[in-house]
């Protein structure tokens, strides 16, 4: 079911060591973000609710699906330096200090987005970006191409689920596709650190 809430990254399974059902997840999947749908899948933390993060209107029915306010930003999903470098102008030293030695999934706030959905970039012109170095959602923004919306699966204001078991029938008939990969792990998931980029290069922690 879910990503491992307390898991370094690089402990869950390789997908080569799965079942070639994997395989279909994912380009499914894919298959779906590129119509412009809305699929429901596994992230490093929680099950997330994604989309194309460049296609406006998947954006749209996302915040509606979540019933979240358009003015609370959603975070994206990368798998890559490289792919972090289409979305965001630049790329401080600070954030390659923190990609290059975390071992927790930590999502920085960046300064100057670009390429992104409007819907996704607050009014200071940042957005929160993660990259990802868990098994399915790695593989899944490479087979993509590039960034993936990633937004817990609950309704905005309810409780995260921690599992995928703890998703309600709501959230699950209102995505295009739902993932089977890890649909029965109990292991509990939680949401990533948070931490945000200032001017002057220091950082300030958002959430732990």
């Amino acid at each position: 079911m879910m990503a491992a809430a307390g898991r370094q990254y690089g402990s869950l399974p390789r997908l080569n060591d799965m079942n070639t059902d994997i395989d279909n997840d994912i380009s499914t999947a894919c298959d779906v973000m590129r119509r412009g749908g809305v699929i429901l899948y596994p992230t490093d933390t929680v099950w997330g609710i994604g989309c194309d993060a460049r296609n406006p209107n998947a954006v749209a029915r996302v915040f509606a699906i979540k019933g979240r306010a358009d003015g609370k930003s959603m975070i994206v999903l990368v798998n890559s330096i490289e792919m972090l470098q289409g979305i965001v102008e630049e790329i401080p030293d600070k954030a390659l200090e923190i990609i290059a030695n975390t071992n927790i999934p930590t999502t920085v706030i960046y300064p100057n987005a670009k390429g992104l959905a409007k819907g996704l970039v607050a009014q200071d012109k940042s957005v929160g970006a993660r990259i990802t170095n868990e098994a399915f959602s790695s593989s899944l923004c490479g087979q993509f191409g590039g960034p993936i919306v990633s937004t817990s699966a609950n309704i905005s204001g309810e409780p995260t689920p921690k599992v995928f078991a703890d998703i309600s029938d709501e959230i699950i008939k209102a995505v295009d596709f739902v993932v089977s990969y890890r649909r029965d792990d109990f292991t509990e998931a939680s949401a990533s650190r948070i931490v945000k980029l200032n001017p002057d290069n220091t950082l300030t922690t958002i959430r732990e």
